[in-house]
């Protein structure tokens, strides 16, 4: 059987020749060792047979390249394996970039990590005019750097502040940043790209030269002053022993300026030690979760095209502008327009910061209505209710709207602590409810949780699965049970926290030590974030539901009482000011030695029972959920894949080593039986 190839050549009569990625069987390009090998036998045959120049395009409408396949990166079990795939890599774009020949590489769409790094190899680059194109190097999301030349080219064709801003944020930059940094030379209407790559190709013009204030940052004599100024930047977001790729980045640059070939070979040894860390293994694991939650959204074919939101708080209100600003005709209900306005306030600033044409904005913001009426729910395919977390008021909503949907709207609730069953007692059909759990903030934390009970028909959570994505939002699908997956394991850990603030830890200590750990924010702040009133409300129905007995925290009952609620309210454990935290300096005090386990197997403990008890399919998803549902430290892979580096068998003698000092409720689960030692 022959291979179909992935490139295709073709000269024309001005002795252009053009060569087009079109990965045959894919949707997007990746640049797989087979498709570099691919790639090298042409460029062997333009070197016997040189053209007047070279065009680098894709076939693809969705982009250029996605970058490298990461797939190949789960196979390397050496650091000699990992150098080698790096170096070979690096001597095929090597060879692009020494065609004596003028070189174009034409962007449509994204140019991302490897891909970039090749049109990096071609002396032009020419980019098309749309809100799709998306140039940048995120290798530093996984644990590694730019390995195919991007530490050396990037900084040798846009100046070493830029360029290290670039890698160390791993953020993609649109069409018109990069023609302003000097990463594109052309930004083109996208129909005309191909022939402005041919005009480039054929009457090329000065190469792009960053300006001499930015080259001499990479002087010798410069670097060891500018050295320690990027670092301590890296230091304030992340650790060299969490995170160590950006490190990296910086020492390469330091060591070599980009500079001659020693750069190239420093950049494929360091990339190499770096596939093998547990950083980068567990982040590309995460990587491999995302898609797996992204997949899950296929299965509904239904047309959701209407969408009306009961419940104009923080919540609601925030659903309903992300609905409408992923292109939904949303209607916004409460009780009165008043508590309506804030809500649509809150979604200009949303659209404003979004999207970049005011026009498109505008268009968002007119798709939002209020609603007080409730007229939308007639012709609304998903109804989503987010009133306040009370069965009663609950129920009474879903009997008023129950009659007025159409035969075939998703009725779902935001509910982030009743199960279903309870709140479907007295629908008459109570198969048609799902649950649609968003976190807050809304904006910004990708998961959704899509909670079915067993009498929720299988179409119906297809549905909900299928809106998920339409909103570019990540689903975990899961059984209906108390607190669900996310705020089921997150409970204990907060609670832990606030009793060692009852036991006299400073709150900034609880906090440092769970940061320390590497949770993005620490679990006091967290409370305050949430809200007092909200923690101690879930925390209480969740303990009912599981027949435990909520913790004693005499200090949240008095906040509460005083209406210190958290950041909403400017105080809670910590003052707030102008949405900011204020952590006073807890001076010498020092964390107990065990609290950091206290937090962490709390929560990794409260694991092992949803996974015994089939709330979440399993481990992987269970990882998944709390990872992108709580920022459950992503270089750790989750709390299973943490649990299972340090041993379950570990885990569970240090839990009761915690039950032995600090109570029953570290006795470790029985679902630990079943969870085997790899």
């Amino acid at each position: 059987m022959s291979v179909v190839p992935s490139w295709n050549l073709q000269r024309d009569a001005e002795r252009l020749a053009t060569l087009t990625l079109d990965k045959p069987g894919a949707s997007t390009n990746v640049l797989s060792k087979a498709v570099l090998l691919e790639l090298n036998d042409h460029l062997a045959r333009l070197e016997a047979d040189p053209p007047k120049a070279l065009v680098v395009r894709s076939g693809k409408a969705s982009g250029f390249i996605a970058g490298a396949d990461i797939n190949e990166f789960t196979t390397l079990s050496t650091v000699e394996q990992a150098f080698d795939l790096i170096r070979s890599g690096q001597q095929v774009l090597d060879r692009l970039a020494a065609l004596p020949c003028p070189t174009v590489a034409a962007i449509n769409g994204f140019a991302l990590g490897g891909g970039l790094e090749l049109a990096l190899a071609c002396r032009y680059r020419v980019a098309a005019d749309d809100d799709k194109v998306s140039l940048g190097l995120p290798e530093v999301q996984l644990g590694i750097h730019p390995g195919f030349g991007g530490t050396v080219r990037t900084v040798r064709l846009i100046g070493a502040q830029a360029a290290l801003d670039l890698m160390l944020t791993g953020k993609p930059v649109r069409a018109g940043k990069a023609l302003a940094l000097g990463l594109v030379d052309r930004v083109v209407p996208r129909a005309e790209l191909d022939a402005a790559a041919r005009a480039l190709a054929l009457h090329p013009p000065a190469m792009h030269r960053p300006p001499l204030a930015a080259r001499a940052l990479s002087w010798p004599l410069v670097r060891p002053f500018v050295k320690p100024a990027l670092e301590k930047q890296v230091a304030a977001r992340v650790r060299r022993d969490h995170y160590p790729a950006p490190y990296a980045i910086v020492d390469l640059w330091a060591r070599h300026g980009a500079r001659g070939p020693a750069a190239f070979e420093a950049e494929a040894h360091s990339i190499a030690q770096l596939f093998l860390t547990d950083t980068s293994r567990n982040l590309v694991r995460a990587f491999f979760l995302q898609n797996r939650l992204k997949a899950l959204g296929g299965r509904s074919a239904r047309n959701l095209q209407r969408v009306h939101v009961i419940g104009a708080g923080v919540m609601g209100g925030d659903i309903a502008a992300w609905c409408a600003l992923r292109g939904f005709d949303v209607t916004l209900q409460d009780r009165e327009l008043k508590y309506i306005e804030p809500a649509l306030a809150r979604a200009r600033e949303l659209f404003g910061k979004r999207i970049r044409d005011p026009a498109e904005a505008a268009a968002a913001a007119a798709r939002l209505v209020a609603d007080v009426a409730g007229d939308g729910v007639a012709k609304a395919d998903v109804v989503i209710e987010a009133i306040y977390e009370n069965v009663e008021a609950k129920r009474a909503l879903y009997a008023q709207l129950e009659p007025r949907l159409l035969p075939d709207a998703l009725l779902a609730t935001n509910t982030s602590s009743i199960r279903l069953e309870v709140l479907a007692e007295k629908l008459a059909d109570p198969a048609r409810l799902v649950g649609l759990h968003f976190f807050n903030p809304v904006a910004q934390m990708p998961l959704v949780e899509i909670v079915r009970s067993a009498a929720t028909r299988p179409e119906v959570a297809a549905a909900a699965l299928a809106f998920t994505r339409r909103i570019d939002k990540l689903p975990l699908p899961c059984l209906s049970a108390p607190g669900f997956v996310v705020n089921r394991v997150l409970m204990p850990y907060l609670q832990e926290a606030m009793l060692a603030f009852e036991e006299g830890v400073p709150p900034a200590v609880i906090d440092r030590v769970a940061v320390d750990f590497g949770m993005p924010m620490g679990p006091l702040e967290l409370v305050d974030v949430v809200g007092l009133d909200v923690g101690e409300h879930v925390g209480v129905i969740i303990a009912q539901e599981l027949g435990r007995a909520a913790p004693s925290l005499p200090t949240l009952a008095r906040h509460i009482a005083a209406k210190e609620l958290g950041r909403k309210s400017g105080r809670g454990y910590y003052e707030w000011r102008d949405g900011k935290v204020v952590k006073p300096d807890p001076g010498g005090a020092h964390a107990p030695e065990d609290l950091a386990d206290r937090l962490i197997l709390a929560l990794v403990n409260e694991c092992a029972a949803v996974l015994r008890e089939g709330t979440v399919e399993d481990e992987d998803l269970l990882d998944a959920g709390v990872m992108f549902g709580t920022g459950f430290a992503p270089f750790r892979g989750g709390p299973m894949a943490y649990a299972r580096k340090r041993g379950p068998r570990e885990v569970v003698r240090r839990l009761g080593e915690l039950a032995a000092r600090h109570g029953s409720r570290f006795s470790p689960d029985a679902g630990w039986s079943r969870i085997a030692t790899p």
